[in-house]
């Protein structure tokens, strides 16, 4: 199938930016590194704490900010401790050259999000994080700000990733909404079309055992990013069940882990995004890691009943999630090509097929 003239660029369209210098980084890309439709971003050598976030502006260079707000610099290439609370600004590996038809934006992975871990991508003269405009040229940086749990990150850590795109190659919703009689993309007798996405709602009905989600406990011992299942989940995580009212009060700045009552679909020439919750329609934040790759939740792919984990955070009051209500809602949008691989197909992707999980870091 030939490849469209718009959309999200597949795995091989990544590794080529690579091959031609659009992409350029500091050592050769890792092995697993290019995904089915993005790339992940790894930390340099060095991190600067600062006294607060802020945003370059249209005329002036990240590094001249760095100046003046740096408190001191971090040496990342053994690993180091971020504490909770702080900010700091990383120099990533990846440089970017791209061509004036091609933008990109940036997520946190969704080892990230479980995490609680806030990061924000920034290029010089941004004018808002996480988005790379066409034609941009020069290096980008991360900011971190861990909120629940102090973590170990070290130079080549892997905490945020990239899309790119040619052109607009977002579905309409009427688009939307014919790809969804055809693919069903999230398993809802009657789909929630508005916003120029699809709803997901909430599962506080449990599971058999009525266990609906996890909070995150606080003055906890530090999570290494780059480890697999080397913490306790009781160390980290108080569980949380249902109590037969099918409703949950979230306690302002606390960290919770909830997950979709609807399965979703990403079809294999589809990628698509969790957009942040609309704040009129509640005082909290879901899903900070909102990126779904081609094939997430695909039966062929082995996704079959895949769910969709939802970071949850209350903000200024408590607000009572009840069971059903719509917390986000997913944007899709046309891939250039298929990708060579599909997620879960062989990739060792941490999250197909899944129900409530909490981050790979962890282990009951």
């Amino acid at each position: 199938m030939m490849a469209r003239e718009t959309g999200i660029l597949a795995d091989r369209a990544i590794a080529a930016l690579f091959e031609t210098g659009r992409l350029q980084s500091e050592r050769e890309l890792d092995r697993d590194q290019v995904q089915p439709a993005s790339l992940d971003l790894r930390l340099g050598a060095k991190a600067f704490r600062v006294r607060a976030s802020f945003m370059p502006g249209p005329s002036h260079l990240v590094s001249d900010k760095l100046d003046r707000l740096s408190l001191h610099v971090i040496d990342l290439s053994e690993g180091a401790v971020l504490e909770t609370g702080c900010v700091y600004i990383v120099p990533l590996m990846e440089h970017l050259d791209l061509p004036a038809n091609m933008s990109a934006s940036a997520n946190p992975k969704s080892s990230t999000g479980r995490l609680d871990i806030f990061t924000r991508v920034i290029t010089d003269y941004a004018q808002e994080f996480d988005k790379i405009p066409a034609g941009y040229s020069g290096p980008l940086y991360l900011e971190i700000s861990p909120r629940t749990f102090p973590i170990v990150v070290r130079r080549g850590s892997r905490l945020s990733q990239i899309r790119f795109r040619v052109g607009h190659s977002v579905l309409s919703e009427p688009d939307l909404l014919k790809l969804h009689e055809t693919e069903t993309l999230v398993a809802a007798k009657q789909p929630n079309v508005s916003g120029g996405g699809i709803a997901l709602s909430i599962d506080l009905t449990g599971d058999k055992d009525g266990l609906i989600g996890y909070r995150g406990k606080h003055h906890t011992a530090v999570v290494d990013v780059d480890k697999k299942a080397q913490h306790d989940i009781y160390d980290f995580w108080e569980p949380l069940y249902s109590r037969g009212r099918n409703e949950l009060i979230l306690d302002p700045d606390e960290f919770y882990i909830l997950v979709s009552r609807e399965a979703v679909h990403v079809p294999p020439d589809y990628a698509a995004e969790m957009t942040p919750f609309d704040p009129l329609v509640g005082e909290f934040r879901v899903h900070y890691a909102g990126f779904f790759d081609p094939g997430f939740g695909h039966a062929p792919a082995g996704g079959r009943g895949s769910r969709a984990v939802l970071e949850v955070r209350s903000h200024e009051v408590p607000f009572i999630l009840e069971d059903g209500q719509i917390v986000g809602r997913l944007i899709y949008e046309h891939m250039q090509e298929q990708p060579s691989s599909l997620y879960g197909s062989g990739l060792g992707s941490n999250y197909q097929a899944q129900g409530l999980k909490l981050s790979k870091h962890f282990r009951i």
